[in-house]
């Protein structure tokens, strides 16, 4: 048995203000066709970066809808978690020397997760590669596997590393099926598995999302010297080469040439399956130098998610400088709090910002810099588009959408019912009018 995750409990009730009778009676139905089924998520770390944030909603919606979900996180040390976080790197575009040491390590893990698999489950879903051989493992040890297997892939593999891939494919080839954010992010090598692609979605009543009034947010502020009555942007991100935080802060000064009074906030959470992690925050501290208006913050200080929350809805503009992103449900964050967001045109990013109408997508440090400055000394068409980006996520990226999507799938895997005929959920959106 792998370690569980306790959830705090969710009812779909909460949300049918916010979504509507129509979309929720949807998911009502679709749910009781799967009524006490059991599901499992498996993933590799309770806390930090958007895996863990969206199970923590999805698993709690799941019972409420009568299923029998659990959520666990594998088992590993530093030597697996270190090669792991090289497998993401890989997978996302960047070169390693993958040594047989680094596959055997990898494979031995997952051989190890899979021996403490000792219960059945109707549905598994495996996310990401750090633990998506256990299949494999379990069917070498069973000869056989219940349920069905499904995994999840959050990253993007446009230019995984040929090496990593061809490690990695033939476990995910066992699966019954495979989600992907984008369809651009499907390999054409793989075969087996049914393909969906269903990008990912934030729980609009989570803490890290609710509504707060603006005392709060001004003292959450002031307790870590930030000045509320200054002008502000921020991203919430992890400190890793891909989120490119030391270029955040080279478009922070270039910015602030022309806007003197200008604070830059950075803020992420150091998860427990990124020893990168580290060192990218050293590094960015280093190039923050002895600016006290760049203030770097993570979970270690305190920081959670309602002031997270706050740093967003305090911001005068959000950032996200990502030059390569799965899908950065930080993006769909600030627009539900109505703020106008500037980002690396990359990955899922794309399908959330309308360039131009709610936010604008950037490929350049100077761009950045550029599109950052006008929206500062433009503060209505900012507010515009932040309002524009409210409605186009609550069209698109919200988590009942997101449930929706997984109820579908285990629908059409199941052969339960009218749902068998939607076969690939593409809730990409379309521009708002």
């Amino acid at each position: 048995m792998l370690g569980s995750v306790p959830t705090t409990p969710k009812s779909l009730a909460d949300y049918r203000p916010i979504i509507g009778d129509e979309r929720t009676d949807e998911i009502l139905e679709l749910a009781a066709r799967l009524r006490g089924a059991r599901v499992l998520n498996v993933n590799a770390t309770a806390f930090g970066g958007g895996v863990a944030e969206i199970l923590g909603t999805l698993v709690p919606l799941m019972n409420d809808l009568g299923l029998d979900a659990d959520w666990q996180v594998i088992k590993g040390a530093d030597e697996f978690f270190g090669v792991t976080k090289a497998m993401h790197n890989s997978l996302q575009g960047m070169y390693y020397d993958w040594t047989p040491e680094k596959r055997e390590i990898w494979l031995h893990y997952n051989r190890l997760n899979a021996d403490l698999f000792d219960e059945s489950y109707d549905f598994v879903i495996i996310h990401d590669p750090q633990p998506a051989a256990i299949p494999t493992f379990l069917e070498e040890r069973l000869g056989r596997r219940a349920g069905k297997w499904v995994w999840r892939c959050h990253i993007d593999l446009t230019d995984a590393q040929v090496q990593v891939w061809d490690l990695l494919r033939p476990h995910v080839e066992r699966y019954d099926a495979a989600i992907f954010t984008l369809p651009a992010y499907v390999k054409d090598d793989l075969h087996g598995p049914a393909v969906f692609s269903v990008p990912p979605a934030i729980d609009p009543l989570s803490p890290k999302n609710v509504d707060l009034p603006r005392e709060t947010v001004d003292g959450i502020l002031e307790r870590y010297s930030v000045d509320p009555r200054r002008p502000m942007i921020t991203q919430i991100s992890r400190f890793d080469p891909w989120k490119d935080p030391l270029g955040v802060i080279d478009v922070y000064r270039m910015v602030k040439a022309e806007v003197p009074g200008l604070q830059l906030v950075l803020v992420a959470s150091m998860a427990s399956d990124d020893p990168e992690g580290w060192d990218w925050y050293e590094r960015t501290v280093r190039r923050a130098g002895e600016d006290f208006d760049v203030h770097i913050l993570s979970n270690l200080n305190g920081v959670g998610n309602l002031e997270v929350n706050a740093f967003q809805r305090a911001a005068a503009v959000v950032v996200q400088k990502s030059v390569r992103e799965g899908f950065g449900l930080v993006v769909s964050e600030a627009l539900w709090k109505g703020r106008p967001v500037v980002a690396g045109n990359v990955g899922g990013i794309p399908l959330q910002i309308v360039n131009g109408k709610i936010g604008f997508l950037v490929n350049t440090t100077e761009e950045c810099a550029d599109r950052l400055l006008y929206l500062l000394r433009h503060h209505d068409e900012a507010e515009r588009m932040g309002a524009t980006g409210v409605a186009f996520v609550r069209d698109n990226f919200l988590t009942t959408r997101y449930l929706r999507d997984y109820l579908r799938i285990f629908c059409q895997l199941s052969g339960a019912g009218r749902a068998a005929a939607n076969a690939h959920p593409r809730p990409a959106g379309r521009a708002p009018r």
